[in-house]
């Protein structure tokens, strides 16, 4: 790793690392301001920002453990950087970021714990089929890690259908004033998260500039899916909130 790719990567985890801390304290924080009714969706935003916040303070803890910077030149300290933190973060916030957004709309009691349970499923089941390509194969191991990529789509491929389709409908039974904003929120939600199997191919195009663009990647992504989407949660609660829907 050269010294651009060590900064990079150290000052995006830090960049994250601010980002949900203060995310984090400015959902809880916010939830005087809404209705009871939305109370809920905006504890889950301040959660999952806690829920990153921790798993990336390990992830920066382990990448200083496994680099050092010393007079200009990256050294490689023999400890691993722990993949993992990354998918047992994703493991917890990936289907909490989805019920948000079920929460947010105010479906009926049947549709919510419905749309909620088979999206929290097929979540889990993504991340859990998704880890191995990354955190138990070897780089060289391409074809291992394309039938791991591949299973992970398969839930991957609902969820986003779900999102596109299944939730059509209900946001056209949305209130006017955040018709428009729930489906940014999940255009937002979808767009963000099509980076990350993109992202889990740079190893298998370019191994050798794999490593900083795994992990840059993912960071940006997660900035975005977690942090912004909180954000557009806040905003639909707090119109809906002020309308009285």
């Amino acid at each position: 790793m050269e010294v651009l790719g060590f900064n990079l990567v150290y000052n995006s985890l830090s960049f994250a690392i601010a980002t949900f801390g203060a995310s984090t304290v400015f959902f809880f924080s916010q939830r005087s301001q809404v209705a009871p009714a939305y109370k809920t969706a905006l504890t889950l935003s301040g959660l999952v920002c806690l829920i990153a916040f921790y798993h990336y303070l390990r992830m920066f803890e382990s990448f200083n453990d496994a680099f050092t910077l010393i007079y200009g030149e990256v050294l490689v300290t023999g400890s691993e950087f722990n993949v993992a933190y990354r998918y047992v973060g994703w493991l917890l916030t990936v289907p909490l970021l989805l019920l948000e957004l079920i929460l947010v709309m105010r479906l009926s009691k049947d549709e919510t714990f419905s749309r909620g349970i088979k999206l929290t499923f097929a979540a889990i089941l993504m991340v859990i089929l998704g880890y191995p390509g990354e955190g138990l194969v070897d780089v060289s191991q391409l074809g291992t890690r394309w039938v791991y990529w591949l299973l992970a789509m398969i839930p991957f491929s609902y969820i986003l259908y779900s999102l596109t389709v299944g939730l059509g409908n209900s946001i056209s039974r949305q209130p006017k004033n955040v018709q428009g904003l729930v489906s940014n929120a999940r255009w937002l939600l979808i767009i963000s998260w099509a980076f990350y199997p993109i992202v889990y191919l740079f190893p298998m195009i370019n191994p050798s500039a794999s490593y900083v663009n795994v992990q840059v990647g993912y960071t940006v992504a997660d900035v975005v899916s977690i942090g912004m989407f909180g954000v557009m949660i806040y905003i639909i609660a707090q119109r809906k909130s002020d309308a009285g829907a």
